[in-house]
């Protein structure tokens, strides 16, 4: 799914994991075994739901995981007082002795459930901790927001994801890109992307190419002469003027227009010579109705009789729901008086700052277009800044630990722990369940009680009638025991929509969402509750 990001290596971390690990190695406790989990404490955008993304990264990062001498020379000197020893140990450093397990790439997931557990020397898991965080916080909370704009189109409608220009730098732009499609986007204008991961490219041309161009004596002229003489541009043009005069000629569209732009019409025959066979132009520089789509329906006319088929046009400003509609309309007026087959049908793509809001917004008042061009609020985020994925210790040298805070969210749920999904009748995920890594799993229809983690009046009986279980092994350091291959994006992609296809309706509307249930066994929630009084200090009363 393309090479390693070269930005991502091990100093693309916070000083204090360094400091840690330094203060690790002084103690001698460096190499003790620990367990983190990685996780966030709430779904994005306001609703119930998030997808995991960034896996692949991660494993990525591992296998070319290496400090190199440059890299142990800056550390020393941004370490006061650190000791030669400490930089030839950072020189032996891999992650031979990690292990990694995770969610698949791609699923539906939810708060407080550990998207990845990782395991191994506490110094080296450390040094893990902000690169993990950054690789999974912006793939996930972009991945969203994909997956909720799909969800608001519907799965009819084609979804381009046009954020380049407006992405935080390259490596934004090209991350947006891998992980919009894995969220449920169609294709993307950022031929970068196009390249590395495989997703289709989609684009046509902006307002400049249109208002380059000063009439329709340029384009002949100008063919002309770089064809030696050939007059095919020069017939073509006078085809499309032919097409124009029979459109306004139509019985349904008389009174609609009257003259058009010529340079615009210029600027449209030019494109299409360029691209007779996947013709789609933008139709809004100087008026849509009574010049761009006149002159655009002449030019498809004028391929059409000669054997190929235009594609349709976008509109990137305007009322997009009256316009998208009346587009159609003259689209079916030339294909009925005119009798040219599926002239109706051609697709009308819609940009312009579209977000999630805009594009409900249009399903209400109802409109014609067949795709939509989404790009700032999309790759930006813009609804919502950061996920808040964190990285927190949960046993070490076997002994579950515990992170306490008056804030009852930030409370982490100790011990090395395995996670599954329980499913109902209908086949819909009814709960996710967190137990101890030595209880017995659950088991199809056997009743089983579901507890929320911290209160104890919230708990429920579950007969499931399938468990999956959801963290599996992806790195194993040097072990030759199995583990998980990455997947295509393709299948990242699949995984993704066939996920929210099978959560129930309440859980993914856009408004007031019912809340996905994430419990502890009741083991797990007793134990939590021990090792918490059992860790907090007892307050003493004057």
């Amino acid at each position: 799914n393309g090479p390693t990001n070269p930005m991502v290596t091990p100093l693309l971390n916070d000083l204090y994991q360094f400091t840690m690990a330094y203060a690790y190695w002084k103690a001698g406790k460096q190499s003790e075994r620990s367990v983190f989990d990685l996780y966030f404490r709430k779904n994005p955008f306001g609703g119930e739901y998030t997808i995991f993304a960034g896996l692949e990264e991660c494993i990525k990062f591992l296998a070319n995981f290496n400090l190199t001498d440059q890299e142990i020379d800056f550390v020393r000197d941004s370490l006061p007082g650190c000791e030669e020893a400490f930089c030839d140990y950072l020189r032996g450093l891999d992650c031979s002795d990690i292990e990694v397990y995770a969610i698949p790439e791609g699923s539906v997931v939810f708060p407080k459930v550990p998207l990845l557990r990782i395991e191994g020397p506490v110094a080296v898991v450390q040094l893990l901790e902000t690169p993990f965080l950054n690789l999974i916080n912006y793939a996930s909370l972009v991945a969203t927001n994909a997956a909720r704009h799909r969800f608001v189109a519907g799965k009819s409608k084609l979804l381009l994801e046009f954020g380049a220009r407006r992405a935080q730098g390259p490596d934004g732009a090209i991350s947006a890109s891998k992980y919009c499609y894995l969220g449920g986007f169609d294709a993307t204008s950022n031929v970068a992307a196009g390249k590395l991961f495989g997703i289709p490219l989609r684009g046509t041309h902006s307002h400049a190419f249109v208002s380059s161009f000063l009439g329709l004596d340029e384009i002949v002229d100008k063919v002309q002469r770089s064809s030696d003489g050939n007059s095919t541009c020069e017939d073509f043009v006078c085809l499309v003027q032919s097409c124009l005069t029979k459109i306004q000629n139509s019985s349904s569209l008389q009174g609609i227009f009257s003259e058009t732009n010529q340079s615009e019409l210029a600027a449209l025959i030019s494109y299409a010579l360029a691209f007779p066979n996947s013709f789609l132009a933008l139709v809004d520089t100087y008026d849509v109705m009574k010049s761009g789509i006149p002159n655009f329906c002449a030019v498809a006319l004028a391929l059409n009789e000669l054997g190929y088929k235009a594609v349709g046009i976008r509109l990137d400003s305007g009322d997009l729901a009256y316009l998208s509609t009346e587009v159609r309309k003259f689209f079916c007026a030339i294909e009925k008086d005119l009798k040219v087959p599926d002239f109706g049908k051609m697709i009308i793509t819609a940009s312009n700052d579209l977000n999630e809001e805009t594009v409900d917004a249009l399903n209400k008042q109802g409109h014609e277009v067949d795709a939509f061009g989404i790009g700032t609020n999309l790759v930006t985020c813009y609804a919502q800044a950061a996920l808040g994925c964190v990285f927190k210790l949960v046993e070490i040298n076997n002994q579950p630990r515990i992170k306490l805070s008056e804030d009852v969210t930030k409370v982490s749920i100790p011990c090395k722990k395995r996670t599954y999904r329980l499913f109902g009748k209908e086949g819909y995920p009814l709960v996710d369940i967190m137990t101890g890594e030595n209880e017995p799993p659950p088991k199809v229809g056997e009743r089983l009680l579901c507890r929320h983690p911290f209160n104890e009046s919230k708990r429920a009986y579950v007969v499931p009638q399938r468990v999956e279980e959801l963290l599996k092994c992806y790195w194993r350091g040097n072990a030759d025991e199995a583990r998980e291959e990455l997947e295509p994006l393709r299948e990242l992609r699949n995984r993704c929509i066939k996920q929210l296809e099978n959560m129930r309706p309440d859980h993914m509307r856009r408004l007031n969402p019912t809340p996905y249930k994430v419990s502890v066994s009741a083991k797990l929630y007793d134990f939590i509750h021990f090792l918490w009084l059992n860790e907090a200090p007892v307050g003493e009363l004057h």
